[in-house]
């Protein structure tokens, strides 16, 4: 059994008892994490329910495990012949969860 949640504008394909990374979330390490925005659950070999984008009455939910911070990603740019050149980086943060159960209607 697998389902597909949205979170932070982005797709992920969860199963029970996996850890995924998502975009950072704004709870406590620890805290239980909840979501309603499922848009399909695969729960047999020809048992797909897909939603339209949501699938109603259907949840996933998990723990917070940790939040971290990704490598740096530099960001160069460069005019050439002009002297122009700029050097930023920024490292992304995202949260670890573990998927406890995922439930349908």
């Amino acid at each position: 059994m697998y389902a597909i949640i949205q979170s932070g504008g982005k797709q992920y394909r969860v199963e029970k008892e996996s850890v995924v990374t998502v975009d950072l979330i704004n709870q406590e390490e620890g805290a239980n994490f909840e979501t309603d925005k499922v848009l399909l659950v695969k729960s047999g070999e020809n048992d797909v329910k897909i939603g339209t984008p949501f699938l109603k009455g259907a949840k996933v939910s998990g723990k917070i495990l940790s939040h971290f911070k990704d490598k740096k990603v530099i960001v160069f740019k460069k005019k050439r012949r002009k002297g122009y050149q700029r050097k930023q980086g920024h490292r992304q943060n995202y949260t670890k969860i573990q998927i406890t159960s995922i439930s349908s209607k």
